[in-house]
């Protein structure tokens, strides 16, 4: 395929014009995740730019953590692990200690005026609004509740559940052509009130860790606001550093 005409500002160094124009064709679907990118040389052939400079730009792209290289195979997308991010800081066993991932169970998908300050996050108040449980053992572990803008995923709350795996962002590539590119985790604390407690079975009143998410398209559009609700007992953060 022919690459566009770069659009960037032609003050900037022709390697950062190259980043531009690379990310607005993985933005506008040219690439999924996981796909093979061109290489360097076709690359540079197709915008008669030097080898070095088109390594440059990819690098680039690597270092924001878009694409990826892999030693003998080439450049790919990269395809995020959101929920490995997400349960990094809940402590998710089984009964004799073996990690796991929990499965999914939808509770509810109805058609709703969002928050106000999901709302705003999103840029619409006319969302669909998806709740579900993450279990261990079939036993509840995340209370999750999310919002996604209903004119960016028409009918959502209408795919049969047998269609929905326990991960959602396959769901919005494959069914909406919405690959999440990224997205910002805030942390704080609380306390489960009265469906929350129902939910997860623990105490009205108990102490939980909550995980806002706002989620965002490769076009740096907002996609999908989340909050999920855990025991802060099974609450874990490390860090490493250095």
């Amino acid at each position: 395929m022919t690459a566009p005409s770069p659009q960037s500002d032609t003050r900037l160094p022709a390697y950062l014009r190259l980043r531009d124009d690379i990310a607005r064709r993985i933005a506008a679907g040219e690439w999924g995740p996981d796909d093979l990118l061109p290489s360097e040389n076709k690359l540079s052939a197709q915008h008669a730019l030097s080898v070095g400079t088109v390594r440059k730009a990819i690098q680039q792209l690597v270092d924001e953590g878009l694409l990826e290289r892999r030693q003998g195979s080439g450049t790919f997308l990269r395809k995020p692990a959101f929920d490995a991010t997400l349960f990094r800081f809940f402590q998710a066993r089984e009964a004799d200690g073996a990690p796991s991932i929990p499965s999914s169970r939808l509770i509810s998908r109805t058609r709703v005026t969002a928050p106000a300050a999901v709302a705003a996050a999103l840029g619409t108040g006319d969302v669909i609004r998806i709740e579900r449980l993450r279990c261990l053992s079939e036993q509840p572990f995340l209370a999750e509740t999310l919002y996604i803008p209903a004119a960016r995923f028409p009918g959502f709350e209408a795919i049969p559940e047998s269609e929905i795996g326990p991960l959602l962002y396959p769901v919005y590539l494959d069914r909406y052509g919405v690959f999440v590119a990224r997205a910002e985790d805030e942390v704080r604390f609380g306390t489960a009130d009265a469906a929350t407690a129902r939910r997860l079975g623990i105490a009205e009143g108990a102490p939980v860790a909550l995980i806002e998410r706002l989620a965002f398209a490769m076009s740096g559009e907002p996609v999908e606001w989340r909050i999920a609700c855990g025991p802060a007992d099974r609450f874990r953060y490390r860090s490493r550093i250095g």
